[in-house]
């Protein structure tokens, strides 16, 4: 198994409580791709994918694939009418329970995060920050660790999304005319500053010590400053929604407010009038 999944599979377990979602993913990465697009039927097979899509991350894709696939019986009529590869996907699950059982040999955790996709993208981060990338252009990135152009596959759930994220990390990189990144998950700023112990130990060939370190302090300010740019822009949702609460509130309240005032004024007091004793 290659390094990075390893990694993923074991602090999967042992820091994210991801475990039974992170199995998956590793298990639908080490087989060939689930997805085909036959000549004679690419836009139907484009927009098949693209029901599986999450948005921010090509890992959560392979994810909801293989989820779907179980929660649908695991036919192949099933693949056949969503595109997909049976035999891929039947291999995938022979790795998963492979490395489940090892996991239970180790006495290693199996445990879901539910519906708390964010865990996962974090733990994912962990197994691949040092294959990271910062946003230059629209679909276009910028390697953090060789400052070597890299594109968004045009497969990727990430290609066509109207706010492409900042930062993202790959799991491998695939060389044709240009350099695609393959199976891409947007990632927070903040989770690559707390790998920075590790992130920016690498060397780089061909520069002096002063330069190295001069680039990687450029690094980490850029980090930096990408996590204030996130926490501003936090900052000004925060206070969007706590206005729109306000106007709201206030319009719930106003028509009780009126209504009691009217009330109050056009109620008549009438006096008690004891009747005379004969």
């Amino acid at each position: 198994m290659d390094p990075s999944l390893a990694k993923l599979v074991i602090t999967s377990a042992s820091t994210y409580n991801c475990s039974e979602e992170m199995l998956t993913i590793v298990s639908m990465l080490s087989v060939p791709p689930v997805f085909y697009r036959p000549k004679e039927r690419l836009e139907e097979s484009d927009a098949a994918r693209e029901k599986f899509f999450v948005h921010d991350s090509d890992h959560l894709t392979l994810l909801t694939v293989y989820q779907q696939w179980a929660a649908n019986g695991k036919k192949d009529g099933w693949c056949v009418k969503h595109f997909l590869h049976p035999k891929a996907l039947r291999r995938a699950q022979e790795i998963r329970n492979q490395i489940a059982d090892i996991m239970t040999s180790n006495k290693m955790s199996l445990t879901s995060c539910g519906y708390d996709l964010d865990i996962v993208r974090e733990c994912i981060c962990s197994g691949y920050y040092h294959q990271a990338a910062k946003r230059r252009g629209l679909g276009e990135y910028v390697n953090l660790r060789t400052s070597v152009a890299v594109q968004l596959h045009p497969t990727s759930a990430l290609y066509n999304s109207g706010d492409p994220p900042d930062y993202v990390v790959y799991h491998e990189l695939i060389l044709t005319s240009k350099e695609y990144m393959s199976c891409v998950t947007a990632v927070d700023a903040h989770w690559l500053a707390d790998l920075g112990g590790v992130f920016y130990s690498v060397k780089e060939k061909g520069i002096s010590g002063g330069q190295r370190r001069e680039l990687e302090y450029s690094k980490r300010v850029e980090l930096e400053l990408g996590i204030q740019r996130d926490r501003e822009r936090q900052r000004l949702v925060e206070e969007r929604e706590k206005g729109a609460g306000r106007v709201l509130e206030e319009r719930a309240h106003a028509p009780v407010a009126i209504k009691k005032a009217v009330v109050k004024s056009s109620a008549v007091v009438k006096p008690v009038i004891k009747g005379r004793r004969r």
